[in-house]
């Protein structure tokens, strides 16, 4: 192991942006073009890589359900190649300083004398938006956002402690996090919340403020990709389950809420949305509301 910090590689963290290979920021691809090596997440489209043929490529991706690595394994992985490589570059899906435990991977590579860069990316949330060609704020509507995750994945974070309730015992345990119950936004965008997409909408619809049952919501999936989809109703249909069937668990989706959102749909009703579930012209038909 080199002990001149001098001679240690540089780690940057570079948001891949939402999915679509061409929304990577051009600082970014430029990071790509010149890296020794790529570490990437498993949500990383492949073709992304074609721009950096000359760097060795390595999957460190996590998906719910799935075989994954473990942080502490990427973290330590990141310090090693910094010993052997000058331009290593972890690529982050979305924007690597928004659910990506990205602060982890900083003070890890800082704790060993790294020198680390941060490369922002174009966010799903924002992807989003401007997939729908509507603004996560309207004046007189909309002026606060919350971007949420109920994800509590606490492996090898600072929120696991020893277990000290038996002397001697030095095995360590991950607390019980509540998810949040409450989130103070006009409009609200959940990453990650497939599984619990109904009973989101019912915890929202018996806080009655300020989404009701009537507010509309709109479920992305593969957001930018040519696998994009759209599901679109109201906060009571997706209480009602009346998307649980039309989820593709294969692909990342993005659960979007609140009154902002109606002025993307041109035909919201609110009752009985009919789903075109094919994705072989990747067209969905919710609500009498086509999207190509």
């Amino acid at each position: 192991m080199k002990n001149n910090s001098s001679s240690l590689g540089k780690v940057y963290l570079v948001g891949a942006g939402p999915g679509a290979v061409d929304l990577i920021t051009v600082r970014g691809a430029k990071l790509l073009a010149k890296a020794d090596i790529v570490f990437h997440d498993a949500l990383v489209d492949p073709e992304m890589l074609s721009l950096c043929p000359q760097a060795e490529h390595v999957a460190v991706g996590k998906r719910c359900g799935k075989l994954s690595s473990a942080q502490h394994f990427i973290n330590k992985r990141l310090v090693d190649a910094a010993q052997k490589h000058q331009v290593i570059v972890r690529l982050k899906g979305g924007d690597p300083m928004l659910f990506g435990r990205a602060d982890e991977e900083i003070t890890a590579l800082k704790q060993a004398g790294i020198e680390v860069e941060v490369v922002p990316g174009i966010t799903a949330a924002l992807a989003g938006a401007a997939s729908l060609q509507q603004s996560l704020t309207l004046r007189g509507v909309s002026r606060s956002v919350a971007f949420i995750t109920l994800a509590q994945g606490t492996e090898n974070t600072n929120q696991s402690k020893v277990d000290e309730s038996q002397p001697g015992n030095n095995q360590t345990i991950n607390p019980i996090i509540n998810p949040i119950t409450n989130p103070n936004a006009d409009t609200l965008v959940y990453y990650m919340g497939r599984k619990d997409a109904a009973q989101i909408a019912r915890q929202l619809i018996k806080q009655n403020q300020p989404h009701q049952a009537t507010t509309p919501v709109h479920i992305l999936e593969a957001v930018s990709t040519p696998k994009e989809r759209l599901w679109s109703s109201t906060l009571q249909e997706l209480a009602d389950g009346k998307a649980d069937d039309w989820f593709d668990s294969s692909s990342p989706a993005l659960i979007m809420i609140g009154a902002a959102l109606s002025h993307s749909s041109e035909n919201l009703k609110g009752s009985s949305p009919e789903i075109n579930n094919s994705l072989q012209d990747s067209q969905i038909l919710a609500n009498s509301r086509r999207r190509a």
